[in-house]
Protein backbone atom coordinates (compact mmCIF):
# COMPACT_ATOMS: atom_id res chain seq x y z
CA UNK A 1 0.00 0.00 0.00
CA UNK A 2 1.50 3.42 -1.02
CA UNK A 3 2.33 5.71 1.73
CA UNK A 4 0.23 8.72 1.48
CA UNK A 5 2.09 11.97 1.34
CA UNK A 6 1.22 15.97 1.58
CA UNK A 7 3.55 17.59 -0.31
CA UNK A 8 4.74 21.06 1.34
CA UNK A 9 3.80 23.80 -1.50
CA UNK A 10 5.89 26.95 -1.76
CA UNK A 11 5.16 27.12 -5.47
CA UNK A 12 8.44 27.58 -6.25
CA UNK A 13 11.67 25.12 -8.14
CA UNK A 14 12.16 23.48 -5.47
CA UNK A 15 8.80 21.94 -4.13
CA UNK A 16 8.04 21.35 -7.86
CA UNK A 17 11.38 19.17 -8.37
CA UNK A 18 10.79 17.15 -5.32
CA UNK A 19 6.33 16.79 -6.38
CA UNK A 20 7.93 15.69 -9.69
CA UNK A 21 10.24 12.82 -7.87
CA UNK A 22 7.45 11.68 -5.54
CA UNK A 23 4.94 11.33 -8.49
CA UNK A 24 7.80 9.16 -10.53
CA UNK A 25 7.91 6.92 -7.04
CA UNK A 26 5.40 3.64 -6.84
CA UNK A 27 5.83 3.93 -3.66
CA UNK A 28 4.27 7.28 -2.56
CA UNK A 29 0.73 8.82 -3.34
CA UNK A 30 0.65 12.74 -2.95
CA UNK A 31 -2.82 13.32 -1.26
CA UNK A 32 -2.37 17.27 -0.52
CA UNK A 33 -0.55 20.23 -1.24
CA UNK A 34 0.04 22.32 2.14
CA UNK A 35 1.25 26.00 1.77
CA UNK A 36 1.79 29.36 4.07
CA UNK A 37 -0.34 31.96 3.08
CA UNK A 38 0.20 35.55 4.52
CA UNK A 39 -4.00 35.74 5.24
CA UNK A 40 -3.58 39.98 5.18
CA UNK A 41 -2.40 39.71 1.56
CA UNK A 42 -3.45 36.87 0.54
CA UNK A 43 0.23 36.05 -0.81
CA UNK A 44 2.55 32.96 -0.31
CA UNK A 45 4.55 33.73 2.56
CA UNK A 46 8.16 34.88 1.72
CA UNK A 47 7.13 34.47 -2.29
CA UNK A 48 5.10 37.08 -2.34
CA UNK A 49 2.74 35.18 -5.26
CA UNK A 50 -0.78 35.57 -5.10
CA UNK A 51 -3.32 32.87 -3.64
CA UNK A 52 -4.88 32.46 -7.10
CA UNK A 53 -1.57 32.08 -9.32
CA UNK A 54 -1.19 28.93 -5.65
CA UNK A 55 -4.75 27.68 -7.06
CA UNK A 56 -4.02 27.67 -10.52
CA UNK A 57 -1.01 24.90 -9.92
CA UNK A 58 -3.29 22.81 -8.00
CA UNK A 59 -5.89 22.87 -10.61
CA UNK A 60 -3.42 21.37 -13.08
CA UNK A 61 -2.29 19.04 -10.32
CA UNK A 62 -5.39 17.86 -9.42
CA UNK A 63 -4.41 17.95 -5.71
CA UNK A 64 -6.21 19.94 -2.65
CA UNK A 65 -4.97 22.88 -1.39
CA UNK A 66 -4.61 23.25 2.45
CA UNK A 67 -3.30 26.47 3.00
CA UNK A 68 -2.05 27.66 6.82
CA UNK A 69 -3.12 31.26 7.00
CA UNK A 70 -1.23 33.00 9.01
CA UNK A 71 -1.09 37.02 9.81
CA UNK A 72 1.18 39.08 8.84
CA UNK A 73 3.94 38.83 11.30
CA UNK A 74 2.63 35.39 13.19
CA UNK A 75 5.33 34.83 16.23
CA UNK A 76 6.91 31.60 16.09
CA UNK A 77 4.47 29.84 18.65
CA UNK A 78 1.31 31.10 16.38
CA UNK A 79 2.98 29.77 13.69
CA UNK A 80 3.79 26.52 15.20
CA UNK A 81 0.31 26.44 16.38
CA UNK A 82 -1.48 26.50 13.32
CA UNK A 83 0.75 24.06 11.18
CA UNK A 84 0.52 21.72 14.13
CA UNK A 85 -3.39 22.36 13.30
CA UNK A 86 -2.76 22.12 9.83
CA UNK A 87 -1.27 18.84 9.88
CA UNK A 88 -3.35 17.34 12.27
CA UNK A 89 -6.44 17.85 9.95
CA UNK A 90 -3.97 16.01 7.22
CA UNK A 91 -3.32 13.35 9.67
CA UNK A 92 -7.05 12.73 9.99
CA UNK A 93 -7.02 12.16 6.18
CA UNK A 94 -4.59 9.58 6.44
CA UNK A 95 -1.61 11.77 5.49
CA UNK A 96 1.26 9.96 7.46
CA UNK A 97 3.96 11.58 6.04
CA UNK A 98 5.18 15.12 4.91
CA UNK A 99 7.58 15.90 1.66
CA UNK A 100 9.91 18.76 1.76
CA UNK A 101 11.99 21.09 -1.21
CA UNK A 102 15.09 21.51 1.11
CA UNK A 103 18.16 21.08 -0.32
CA UNK A 104 21.32 21.09 2.14
CA UNK A 105 20.27 23.65 5.23
CA UNK A 106 21.03 20.92 7.96
CA UNK A 107 19.19 22.72 11.16
CA UNK A 108 15.48 23.47 8.90
CA UNK A 109 15.51 19.97 8.61
CA UNK A 110 16.04 19.20 12.09
CA UNK A 111 13.46 21.59 12.74
CA UNK A 112 10.82 19.82 10.54
CA UNK A 113 11.35 16.42 11.77
CA UNK A 114 11.10 17.94 15.28
CA UNK A 115 7.56 19.13 14.70
CA UNK A 116 6.41 15.77 12.93
CA UNK A 117 7.59 13.47 15.34
CA UNK A 118 5.55 15.74 17.98
CA UNK A 119 2.25 14.26 15.93
CA UNK A 120 3.81 10.68 15.17
CA UNK A 121 4.43 11.97 11.06
CA UNK A 122 7.46 11.39 8.93
CA UNK A 123 9.37 14.09 7.21
CA UNK A 124 10.78 13.19 3.42
CA UNK A 125 13.06 14.99 1.51
CA UNK A 126 13.29 14.13 -1.71
CA UNK A 127 16.13 16.47 -2.96
CA UNK A 128 18.62 15.89 -0.35
CA UNK A 129 22.33 17.11 -0.66
CA UNK A 130 21.82 16.88 -3.79
CA UNK A 131 24.75 19.46 -5.98
CA UNK A 132 22.23 22.60 -6.57
CA UNK A 133 23.58 23.33 -10.13
CA UNK A 134 22.40 19.84 -11.05
CA UNK A 135 19.25 20.19 -9.77
CA UNK A 136 18.98 23.14 -12.04
CA UNK A 137 20.40 21.37 -14.81
CA UNK A 138 17.77 18.44 -14.27
CA UNK A 139 14.98 21.40 -13.90
CA UNK A 140 16.16 22.97 -17.10
CA UNK A 141 16.28 19.76 -19.26
CA UNK A 142 12.27 18.22 -17.77
CA UNK A 143 10.74 21.36 -18.97
CA UNK A 144 10.10 23.13 -15.92
CA UNK A 145 9.84 26.73 -16.17
CA UNK A 146 9.96 29.38 -13.21
CA UNK A 147 10.09 32.99 -12.97
CA UNK A 148 11.92 35.05 -9.97
CA UNK A 149 9.58 36.80 -7.87
CA UNK A 150 11.35 37.85 -4.73
CA UNK A 151 15.14 38.59 -4.46
CA UNK A 152 17.20 39.28 -1.11
CA UNK A 153 19.07 42.31 -1.37
CA UNK A 154 22.12 41.02 0.36
CA UNK A 155 22.54 38.52 -2.23
CA UNK A 156 21.14 40.28 -5.58
CA UNK A 157 20.05 43.62 -6.88
CA UNK A 158 16.35 44.40 -8.49
CA UNK A 159 17.55 43.62 -12.12
CA UNK A 160 17.54 40.05 -10.89
CA UNK A 161 14.04 40.32 -10.31
CA UNK A 162 11.52 39.66 -12.48
CA UNK A 163 13.55 37.20 -14.79
CA UNK A 164 12.39 34.16 -16.39
CA UNK A 165 15.08 31.15 -14.24
CA UNK A 166 16.47 29.86 -17.40
CA UNK A 167 20.29 29.31 -18.28
CA UNK A 168 21.02 33.10 -18.76
CA UNK A 169 20.07 34.13 -15.16
CA UNK A 170 22.43 31.22 -13.61
CA UNK A 171 25.34 32.38 -15.29
CA UNK A 172 24.35 35.96 -13.99
CA UNK A 173 24.40 35.02 -10.55
CA UNK A 174 27.13 36.59 -8.77
CA UNK A 175 30.42 34.11 -6.83
CA UNK A 176 28.91 32.86 -3.58
CA UNK A 177 25.11 32.54 -4.19
CA UNK A 178 23.80 29.20 -4.44
CA UNK A 179 22.37 28.44 -8.05
CA UNK A 180 18.80 27.04 -6.61
CA UNK A 181 18.84 29.79 -3.77
CA UNK A 182 19.14 27.64 -0.69
CA UNK A 183 20.37 30.78 1.07
CA UNK A 184 17.21 32.41 0.84
CA UNK A 185 18.57 34.63 -1.96
CA UNK A 186 15.80 34.26 -4.43
CA UNK A 187 12.29 32.85 -4.83
CA UNK A 188 10.27 31.45 -8.02
CA UNK A 189 6.88 30.96 -9.00
CA UNK A 190 6.40 28.06 -11.40
CA UNK A 191 4.52 28.38 -14.45
CA UNK A 192 4.92 25.53 -16.30
CA UNK A 193 6.40 21.59 -15.75
CA UNK A 194 6.28 18.34 -16.99
CA UNK A 195 2.81 17.80 -15.34
CA UNK A 196 0.72 20.31 -15.75
CA UNK A 197 -1.00 19.63 -19.20
CA UNK A 198 -1.24 23.84 -19.93
CA UNK A 199 0.89 26.58 -18.91
CA UNK A 200 -0.13 29.08 -16.43
CA UNK A 201 -0.59 31.92 -18.22
CA UNK A 202 0.23 35.45 -16.39
CA UNK A 203 1.49 38.69 -16.54
CA UNK A 204 4.79 40.80 -14.48
CA UNK A 205 3.12 43.29 -12.57
CA UNK A 206 4.94 46.47 -10.26
CA UNK A 207 8.25 45.60 -8.57
CA UNK A 208 8.81 46.51 -5.31
CA UNK A 209 10.74 46.96 -2.41
CA UNK A 210 9.94 45.73 1.03
CA UNK A 211 12.05 45.79 4.30
CA UNK A 212 12.00 43.41 7.35
CA UNK A 213 13.06 43.53 11.02
CA UNK A 214 16.42 41.20 11.13
CA UNK A 215 16.79 38.43 13.88
CA UNK A 216 18.86 40.41 16.83
CA UNK A 217 22.79 40.63 16.15
CA UNK A 218 22.07 40.92 12.43
CA UNK A 219 21.53 44.34 10.43
CA UNK A 220 18.72 46.28 11.30
CA UNK A 221 17.06 45.51 8.47
CA UNK A 222 16.30 42.81 5.37
CA UNK A 223 15.05 44.14 2.22
CA UNK A 224 13.78 42.44 -0.48
CA UNK A 225 12.21 42.99 -4.22
CA UNK A 226 9.09 41.77 -5.15
CA UNK A 227 7.58 40.85 -8.54
CA UNK A 228 3.89 41.47 -8.76
CA UNK A 229 2.74 38.18 -10.54
CA UNK A 230 -0.60 38.70 -12.27
CA UNK A 231 -3.07 35.99 -13.58
CA UNK A 232 -4.08 36.39 -17.26
CA UNK A 233 -2.75 36.40 -20.79
CA UNK A 234 0.93 34.97 -21.12
CA UNK A 235 3.20 37.06 -21.31
CA UNK A 236 5.83 36.55 -24.42
CA UNK A 237 9.51 35.00 -22.69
Amino acid sequence: MAISITMSWSGGKDSALALYHLLRDGRYQVTHLLTNVNAHYGRVSMHGVRVELLEAQAQRLALPLHQVRLPEAPSMAEYEHQTQTALQELQAQGTTHVAFGDIFLEDLRVYREQQLTQLAMQALFPLWQRPTAELLHEYLTLGFRAVVVCVNEAYLDRSFCGRLLDADFLRALPAGVDPCGENGEYHTFLFDAPYFKHPIPFQRGDIVRRTYPAPVGEAPLSAFWYCDILLGEMVKL
